[in-house]
Protein backbone atom coordinates (compact mmCIF):
# COMPACT_ATOMS: atom_id res chain seq x y z
CA UNK A 1 0.00 0.00 0.00
CA UNK A 2 1.42 3.26 -0.94
CA UNK A 3 2.06 5.89 1.86
CA UNK A 4 -0.56 8.22 0.50
CA UNK A 5 -3.36 5.98 0.51
CA UNK A 6 -2.62 4.90 4.02
CA UNK A 7 -3.02 8.51 5.21
CA UNK A 8 -6.28 8.53 3.10
CA UNK A 9 -7.63 5.93 5.50
CA UNK A 10 -6.42 7.11 8.66
CA UNK A 11 -6.99 10.77 8.52
CA UNK A 12 -9.47 13.03 7.81
CA UNK A 13 -9.22 14.55 3.97
CA UNK A 14 -10.22 17.86 5.82
CA UNK A 15 -6.74 17.56 7.59
CA UNK A 16 -4.53 18.46 4.29
CA UNK A 17 -2.35 21.36 3.65
CA UNK A 18 -3.63 24.63 3.41
CA UNK A 19 -4.31 24.98 -0.56
CA UNK A 20 -2.79 21.48 -1.38
CA UNK A 21 -3.64 18.07 -2.82
CA UNK A 22 -1.28 15.87 -1.27
CA UNK A 23 -1.79 14.48 2.19
CA UNK A 24 0.70 13.95 5.39
CA UNK A 25 3.17 11.44 3.37
CA UNK A 26 5.86 14.50 4.69
CA UNK A 27 4.97 14.51 8.22
CA UNK A 28 8.16 14.37 9.98
CA UNK A 29 7.34 10.86 11.84
CA UNK A 30 9.58 8.49 13.56
CA UNK A 31 9.61 4.97 11.85
CA UNK A 32 7.79 4.02 15.67
CA UNK A 33 5.16 6.78 15.38
CA UNK A 34 3.54 5.87 12.34
CA UNK A 35 0.64 4.42 12.40
CA UNK A 36 -0.84 0.97 10.65
CA UNK A 37 -4.24 1.77 9.06
CA UNK A 38 -7.60 0.31 10.93
CA UNK A 39 -8.81 -3.17 9.44
CA UNK A 40 -12.42 -1.41 10.12
CA UNK A 41 -11.72 1.71 7.80
CA UNK A 42 -12.25 1.39 4.27
CA UNK A 43 -9.06 2.53 2.28
CA UNK A 44 -10.31 4.72 -0.04
CA UNK A 45 -8.15 5.53 -3.28
CA UNK A 46 -6.40 8.95 -3.10
CA UNK A 47 -8.49 10.20 -6.43
CA UNK A 48 -11.36 9.87 -4.51
CA UNK A 49 -10.15 11.62 -1.50
CA UNK A 50 -9.33 14.47 -3.95
CA UNK A 51 -12.24 14.92 -5.89
CA UNK A 52 -14.77 14.45 -2.31
CA UNK A 53 -12.55 17.57 -0.97
CA UNK A 54 -11.53 20.34 -3.73
CA UNK A 55 -9.39 22.94 -3.61
CA UNK A 56 -10.02 24.97 -0.21
CA UNK A 57 -12.36 22.61 1.15
CA UNK A 58 -9.70 21.29 3.27
CA UNK A 59 -9.57 22.02 7.15
CA UNK A 60 -13.00 22.17 7.62
CA UNK A 61 -14.42 20.68 10.68
CA UNK A 62 -10.96 19.04 10.89
CA UNK A 63 -9.72 22.37 11.87
CA UNK A 64 -11.69 22.32 14.91
CA UNK A 65 -10.47 18.97 16.02
CA UNK A 66 -6.93 19.60 16.78
CA UNK A 67 -7.50 15.79 18.77
CA UNK A 68 -7.25 14.37 15.77
CA UNK A 69 -4.48 15.81 14.12
CA UNK A 70 -1.09 13.88 15.00
CA UNK A 71 1.09 15.29 17.68
CA UNK A 72 4.43 16.51 16.77
CA UNK A 73 7.56 17.04 19.48
CA UNK A 74 8.34 20.39 19.79
CA UNK A 75 11.56 19.70 18.07
CA UNK A 76 9.53 18.21 14.87
CA UNK A 77 7.18 21.51 14.85
CA UNK A 78 10.35 23.79 15.15
CA UNK A 79 11.07 22.75 11.58
CA UNK A 80 8.25 24.84 10.15
CA UNK A 81 9.28 28.18 12.33
CA UNK A 82 9.57 30.41 9.66
CA UNK A 83 11.03 33.95 8.86
CA UNK A 84 7.47 34.96 8.81
CA UNK A 85 7.26 34.42 12.93
CA UNK A 86 9.23 38.06 12.90
CA UNK A 87 5.93 39.75 11.46
CA UNK A 88 4.86 39.31 15.63
CA UNK A 89 8.04 41.01 16.75
CA UNK A 90 7.61 44.24 13.58
CA UNK A 91 4.32 44.37 14.58
CA UNK A 92 4.94 44.92 18.59
CA UNK A 93 7.44 47.62 18.10
CA UNK A 94 5.11 49.22 15.78
CA UNK A 95 2.75 49.49 18.35
CA UNK A 96 5.34 50.90 21.05
CA UNK A 97 6.14 53.32 18.42
CA UNK A 98 2.50 54.30 17.39
CA UNK A 99 1.50 55.03 21.41
CA UNK A 100 4.92 57.22 21.81
CA UNK A 101 3.40 59.32 18.87
CA UNK A 102 -0.17 59.88 19.98
CA UNK A 103 -1.27 63.32 19.97
CA UNK A 104 -3.50 62.63 22.83
CA UNK A 105 -1.40 61.76 25.25
CA UNK A 106 -2.66 60.83 29.18
CA UNK A 107 -0.68 59.47 32.17
CA UNK A 108 0.72 55.88 31.98
CA UNK A 109 0.54 55.83 27.67
CA UNK A 110 4.21 55.92 28.05
CA UNK A 111 4.80 53.53 30.40
CA UNK A 112 2.38 51.12 28.30
CA UNK A 113 4.20 51.76 25.25
CA UNK A 114 7.72 50.84 27.10
CA UNK A 115 5.62 47.68 27.88
CA UNK A 116 5.70 47.14 24.04
CA UNK A 117 8.85 47.92 23.66
CA UNK A 118 10.32 45.44 25.69
CA UNK A 119 8.01 42.71 25.11
CA UNK A 120 9.14 43.12 21.81
CA UNK A 121 12.62 42.84 22.72
CA UNK A 122 11.81 39.90 24.23
CA UNK A 123 9.89 37.87 21.46
CA UNK A 124 12.44 39.04 18.80
CA UNK A 125 14.93 37.42 21.07
CA UNK A 126 13.06 34.42 21.50
CA UNK A 127 11.85 34.00 17.97
CA UNK A 128 16.11 34.52 17.46
CA UNK A 129 16.58 31.36 19.31
CA UNK A 130 13.68 29.37 17.80
CA UNK A 131 15.26 30.29 14.16
CA UNK A 132 18.61 29.28 15.68
CA UNK A 133 17.02 25.76 17.39
CA UNK A 134 15.75 25.11 13.33
CA UNK A 135 18.60 25.76 11.54
CA UNK A 136 20.21 23.47 14.56
CA UNK A 137 18.10 20.40 14.52
CA UNK A 138 17.09 20.23 11.24
CA UNK A 139 20.55 20.45 8.50
CA UNK A 140 19.95 22.06 5.49
CA UNK A 141 16.85 24.22 6.28
CA UNK A 142 18.82 27.82 6.87
CA UNK A 143 19.92 27.68 3.23
CA UNK A 144 16.47 26.35 1.96
CA UNK A 145 14.42 28.49 4.03
CA UNK A 146 16.00 31.65 1.86
CA UNK A 147 16.09 29.97 -1.76
CA UNK A 148 12.38 28.61 -1.11
CA UNK A 149 9.93 30.52 -3.42
CA UNK A 150 7.46 31.89 -0.39
CA UNK A 151 9.30 31.86 3.11
CA UNK A 152 12.13 33.14 1.38
CA UNK A 153 9.97 36.20 0.41
CA UNK A 154 9.18 36.88 4.03
CA UNK A 155 12.99 36.38 5.09
CA UNK A 156 13.24 40.53 5.25
CA UNK A 157 10.94 40.80 8.35
CA UNK A 158 14.01 39.95 9.96
CA UNK A 159 15.20 43.29 9.08
CA UNK A 160 12.11 44.94 9.48
CA UNK A 161 12.07 43.82 12.94
CA UNK A 162 15.73 44.74 13.64
CA UNK A 163 14.09 48.54 12.38
CA UNK A 164 11.57 48.84 14.90
CA UNK A 165 13.89 48.31 17.51
CA UNK A 166 16.36 50.61 16.56
CA UNK A 167 13.61 53.42 16.05
CA UNK A 168 11.92 52.41 19.46
CA UNK A 169 14.96 52.11 21.12
CA UNK A 170 15.77 56.09 20.36
CA UNK A 171 12.41 57.13 21.51
CA UNK A 172 12.42 55.19 24.73
CA UNK A 173 16.03 54.79 25.68
CA UNK A 174 18.09 57.39 23.87
CA UNK A 175 18.68 60.70 25.86
CA UNK A 176 19.36 63.63 23.81
CA UNK A 177 22.59 64.53 25.82
CA UNK A 178 24.16 61.09 25.92
CA UNK A 179 27.31 61.24 23.19
CA UNK A 180 27.76 57.40 24.00
CA UNK A 181 24.30 56.40 23.39
CA UNK A 182 23.72 58.90 20.03
CA UNK A 183 27.03 57.37 18.67
CA UNK A 184 25.95 53.67 19.36
CA UNK A 185 22.58 54.36 17.33
CA UNK A 186 24.12 56.33 14.59
CA UNK A 187 26.18 53.59 14.26
CA UNK A 188 23.30 50.65 14.11
CA UNK A 189 21.45 53.50 11.75
CA UNK A 190 24.56 52.87 9.19
CA UNK A 191 24.75 48.90 9.93
CA UNK A 192 21.26 48.94 8.85
CA UNK A 193 21.68 50.71 5.91
CA UNK A 194 24.43 48.89 4.63
CA UNK A 195 23.16 45.73 5.12
CA UNK A 196 19.45 46.29 3.75
CA UNK A 197 20.77 47.78 0.62
CA UNK A 198 22.72 43.98 -0.03
CA UNK A 199 19.46 42.76 0.95
CA UNK A 200 17.57 44.89 -1.83
CA UNK A 201 20.04 44.03 -4.55
CA UNK A 202 21.02 40.46 -3.54
CA UNK A 203 17.45 39.24 -2.98
CA UNK A 204 15.83 40.11 -6.09
CA UNK A 205 19.12 39.36 -8.13
CA UNK A 206 18.44 35.49 -6.66
CA UNK A 207 14.85 35.81 -7.12
CA UNK A 208 15.20 37.25 -11.12
CA UNK A 209 18.03 34.05 -11.54
CA UNK A 210 16.47 31.26 -9.44
CA UNK A 211 12.55 31.27 -10.07
CA UNK A 212 10.60 31.89 -12.78
CA UNK A 213 6.93 33.41 -11.66
CA UNK A 214 3.76 33.93 -13.67
CA UNK A 215 2.03 37.71 -13.00
CA UNK A 216 -0.92 35.83 -11.97
CA UNK A 217 0.87 34.45 -8.86
CA UNK A 218 2.00 37.23 -7.56
CA UNK A 219 1.49 38.37 -4.15
CA UNK A 220 1.84 41.29 -1.63
CA UNK A 221 5.03 39.59 -0.33
CA UNK A 222 7.02 40.39 -3.79
CA UNK A 223 7.39 43.69 -2.30
CA UNK A 224 9.05 42.66 0.90
CA UNK A 225 12.72 42.60 -0.14
CA UNK A 226 13.03 46.33 -0.79
CA UNK A 227 10.89 47.08 2.45
CA UNK A 228 13.79 47.22 4.78
CA UNK A 229 16.00 49.67 2.90
CA UNK A 230 12.75 51.59 2.63
CA UNK A 231 12.83 52.22 6.62
CA UNK A 232 16.16 53.87 6.56
CA UNK A 233 14.77 56.64 5.34
CA UNK A 234 11.90 56.59 8.53
CA UNK A 235 14.90 55.74 11.25
CA UNK A 236 16.36 58.85 9.82
CA UNK A 237 13.64 61.07 10.44
CA UNK A 238 13.34 59.43 13.82
CA UNK A 239 17.49 59.88 15.04
CA UNK A 240 18.37 62.51 13.06
CA UNK A 241 16.92 65.54 15.57
CA UNK A 242 18.60 64.66 18.34
CA UNK A 243 22.53 63.81 16.32
CA UNK A 244 24.75 66.81 16.15
CA UNK A 245 24.35 68.82 13.03
CA UNK A 246 27.87 67.54 11.97
CA UNK A 247 26.16 64.12 11.81
CA UNK A 248 22.38 64.85 10.99
CA UNK A 249 22.88 65.94 7.39
CA UNK A 250 24.40 62.62 6.13
CA UNK A 251 21.63 60.70 8.25
CA UNK A 252 19.37 62.78 6.43
CA UNK A 253 20.66 62.45 2.51
CA UNK A 254 20.85 58.62 2.92
CA UNK A 255 17.61 57.86 4.45
CA UNK A 256 16.01 60.53 2.01
CA UNK A 257 17.90 58.50 -1.14
CA UNK A 258 17.10 55.30 0.76
CA UNK A 259 13.26 55.97 0.79
CA UNK A 260 13.40 57.04 -2.57
CA UNK A 261 14.70 53.69 -3.97
CA UNK A 262 11.98 52.06 -1.64
CA UNK A 263 9.25 54.24 -2.78
CA UNK A 264 10.11 53.46 -6.65
CA UNK A 265 10.91 49.86 -6.32
CA UNK A 266 7.25 49.55 -4.57
CA UNK A 267 5.92 51.69 -7.48
CA UNK A 268 7.10 48.79 -10.18
CA UNK A 269 5.85 46.30 -8.08
CA UNK A 270 2.03 48.05 -7.79
CA UNK A 271 2.61 47.76 -11.53
CA UNK A 272 2.15 44.21 -11.34
CA UNK A 273 -0.01 44.04 -8.25
CA UNK A 274 -2.62 45.63 -10.26
CA UNK A 275 -1.82 43.62 -13.68
CA UNK A 276 -2.19 40.97 -11.00
CA UNK A 277 -5.25 41.71 -10.04
CA UNK A 278 -6.86 42.77 -13.37
CA UNK A 279 -5.98 39.43 -15.21
CA UNK A 280 -6.25 36.86 -12.30
CA UNK A 281 -8.03 38.65 -9.57
CA UNK A 282 -7.94 38.83 -5.98
CA UNK A 283 -5.78 36.09 -4.09
CA UNK A 284 -7.45 33.22 -2.13
CA UNK A 285 -9.21 34.38 1.10
CA UNK A 286 -6.62 32.91 3.00
CA UNK A 287 -3.91 35.47 1.74
CA UNK A 288 -5.83 38.83 1.24
CA UNK A 289 -4.53 39.92 4.72
CA UNK A 290 -1.52 40.38 2.36
CA UNK A 291 -2.73 43.11 0.11
CA UNK A 292 -2.58 45.57 3.22
CA UNK A 293 1.11 45.56 2.66
CA UNK A 294 0.74 47.52 -0.47
CA UNK A 295 -0.54 50.19 2.31
CA UNK A 296 3.00 50.69 3.93
CA UNK A 297 5.27 51.93 1.03
CA UNK A 298 3.51 55.18 0.61
CA UNK A 299 2.47 55.63 4.31
CA UNK A 300 6.58 55.27 6.16
CA UNK A 301 6.97 57.73 2.53
CA UNK A 302 4.92 60.11 4.41
CA UNK A 303 6.44 59.78 7.71
CA UNK A 304 9.51 59.61 6.43
CA UNK A 305 9.63 63.02 4.85
CA UNK A 306 7.59 64.87 7.14
CA UNK A 307 10.31 63.54 9.93
CA UNK A 308 13.22 64.16 8.08
CA UNK A 309 12.06 67.68 6.73
CA UNK A 310 11.16 68.79 10.54
CA UNK A 311 15.18 67.80 11.51
CA UNK A 312 17.25 69.89 8.38
CA UNK A 313 19.02 71.98 9.83
CA UNK A 314 17.85 75.79 10.23
CA UNK A 315 21.19 77.24 8.30
CA UNK A 316 21.44 74.37 6.02
CA UNK A 317 23.66 75.47 2.71
CA UNK A 318 23.29 74.03 -0.67
CA UNK A 319 26.06 75.59 -3.15
CA UNK A 320 27.05 78.32 -1.01
CA UNK A 321 22.99 79.52 -0.44
CA UNK A 322 21.39 79.17 2.07
CA UNK A 323 18.10 76.97 1.93
CA UNK A 324 14.73 77.88 3.53
CA UNK A 325 14.17 75.18 6.14
CA UNK A 326 10.63 76.08 5.61
CA UNK A 327 10.42 75.52 2.29
CA UNK A 328 11.32 72.20 2.50
CA UNK A 329 8.93 70.96 5.51
CA UNK A 330 6.50 72.31 3.11
CA UNK A 331 6.85 70.64 -0.02
CA UNK A 332 7.52 67.62 2.63
CA UNK A 333 3.27 68.38 3.65
CA UNK A 334 2.91 68.93 -0.02
CA UNK A 335 4.43 65.58 -1.77
CA UNK A 336 3.01 63.68 1.85
CA UNK A 337 -0.55 64.36 1.50
CA UNK A 338 0.34 62.74 -2.28
CA UNK A 339 1.28 59.48 -1.12
CA UNK A 340 -1.27 59.96 1.85
CA UNK A 341 -3.90 59.78 -0.48
CA UNK A 342 -2.15 56.61 -2.18
CA UNK A 343 -2.56 54.80 0.64
CA UNK A 344 -5.56 55.30 1.69
CA UNK A 345 -6.82 53.79 -1.65
CA UNK A 346 -4.75 50.73 -0.49
CA UNK A 347 -5.91 50.43 2.39
CA UNK A 348 -10.08 50.72 0.95
CA UNK A 349 -8.57 47.97 -1.84
CA UNK A 350 -7.74 45.38 0.83
CA UNK A 351 -10.33 45.90 3.74
CA UNK A 352 -13.03 45.42 0.87
CA UNK A 353 -11.19 42.65 -0.80
CA UNK A 354 -10.70 41.19 3.10
CA UNK A 355 -14.63 41.69 4.11
CA UNK A 356 -16.17 40.40 0.41
CA UNK A 357 -14.03 36.71 1.22
CA UNK A 358 -12.64 36.69 4.97
CA UNK A 359 -9.99 33.80 6.04
CA UNK A 360 -11.39 31.25 7.82
CA UNK A 361 -7.38 29.79 8.90
CA UNK A 362 -4.53 31.44 10.53
CA UNK A 363 -1.42 32.83 8.54
CA UNK A 364 1.74 34.98 9.76
CA UNK A 365 0.60 36.92 6.63
CA UNK A 366 -2.78 38.48 8.96
CA UNK A 367 -0.20 40.46 10.63
CA UNK A 368 0.24 42.70 7.31
CA UNK A 369 -3.46 44.32 8.98
CA UNK A 370 -0.91 45.45 12.00
CA UNK A 371 2.23 46.36 10.79
CA UNK A 372 1.37 48.63 7.18
CA UNK A 373 -1.55 49.84 8.94
CA UNK A 374 0.63 51.57 11.83
CA UNK A 375 2.56 53.20 9.51
CA UNK A 376 -0.45 54.84 7.95
CA UNK A 377 -1.54 55.82 11.23
CA UNK A 378 1.96 57.02 12.43
CA UNK A 379 1.63 59.17 8.46
CA UNK A 380 -1.75 60.52 9.51
CA UNK A 381 -0.67 61.95 13.37
CA UNK A 382 3.07 63.43 11.79
CA UNK A 383 0.81 65.29 9.08
CA UNK A 384 -1.76 66.05 11.86
CA UNK A 385 0.92 67.66 14.06
CA UNK A 386 2.29 69.80 11.30
CA UNK A 387 -0.93 71.04 10.38
CA UNK A 388 -2.21 71.52 13.80
CA UNK A 389 -5.27 70.25 12.82
CA UNK A 390 -7.33 68.74 15.17
CA UNK A 391 -9.85 67.32 13.29
CA UNK A 392 -6.80 65.17 11.51
CA UNK A 393 -5.24 64.12 15.07
CA UNK A 394 -8.45 62.90 15.85
CA UNK A 395 -8.76 60.65 12.79
CA UNK A 396 -5.12 59.56 13.68
CA UNK A 397 -6.34 58.77 17.02
CA UNK A 398 -9.06 56.63 16.12
CA UNK A 399 -6.84 54.60 13.33
CA UNK A 400 -4.74 54.43 15.95
CA UNK A 401 -7.59 52.42 18.32
CA UNK A 402 -8.24 50.30 15.40
CA UNK A 403 -4.71 49.11 14.73
CA UNK A 404 -4.42 47.93 18.51
CA UNK A 405 -7.75 46.32 18.12
CA UNK A 406 -6.27 43.91 15.30
CA UNK A 407 -3.47 43.75 16.81
CA UNK A 408 -4.52 41.94 19.98
CA UNK A 409 -7.28 39.76 17.40
CA UNK A 410 -4.48 38.70 15.40
CA UNK A 411 -2.08 37.64 18.05
CA UNK A 412 -5.09 35.77 19.89
CA UNK A 413 -5.82 34.04 16.38
CA UNK A 414 -1.65 33.18 16.45
CA UNK A 415 -1.94 31.81 20.11
CA UNK A 416 -4.91 29.70 19.13
CA UNK A 417 -3.13 28.52 16.05
CA UNK A 418 -0.18 27.68 17.97
CA UNK A 419 -2.02 25.63 19.87
CA UNK A 420 -4.36 23.70 17.86
CA UNK A 421 -1.38 23.04 15.41
CA UNK A 422 -2.81 24.82 12.95
CA UNK A 423 0.73 26.30 12.35
CA UNK A 424 4.50 24.77 12.80
CA UNK A 425 2.83 21.60 11.26
CA UNK A 426 3.82 20.13 8.30
CA UNK A 427 1.80 22.02 4.96
CA UNK A 428 0.78 24.64 7.41
CA UNK A 429 3.23 27.49 7.35
CA UNK A 430 5.45 29.32 4.71
CA UNK A 431 7.69 26.54 3.84
CA UNK A 432 5.18 25.12 1.93
CA UNK A 433 3.96 26.81 -1.45
CA UNK A 434 0.23 26.86 -1.45
CA UNK A 435 -0.58 29.78 -3.67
Amino acid sequence: MQPNETYAATWSPEETPRNSRQFYSDVELQTEEKREPRPDLPVLPLNHAIESHPPHAHHGDGGDQPWRRHKLTLRQRLQHFTWAWYTLSMSTGGISLLLFAQPFQFPGLRIIGWIFYVSNVVIFTCICAAMLLRFMFHKGTFAASLKHEREGFFFPTFWLSVATLITSTQRYVIQPHDANLLWGIQTAFWGYGICTFILAVGQYCFVFSAHNFGLGTMMPTWILPIFPIMLTGTIASVIAETQPEIGRVPILVAGLTCQGLGLSVAFMMYAHMVGRLMSAGLPNREHRPGLFMCVGPPAFTVLALIGMAHSVPDNLAVDNNFVDSRDIRTMALVVGGFLWALSLWWFFIAAISVLLSRPRYFHLGWWAMVFPNTGFCLATISAAKQFDNQGLKILGTVMSGGVIIMFFVVLQAQIKAVWRQDILYPGRDEDFNDH
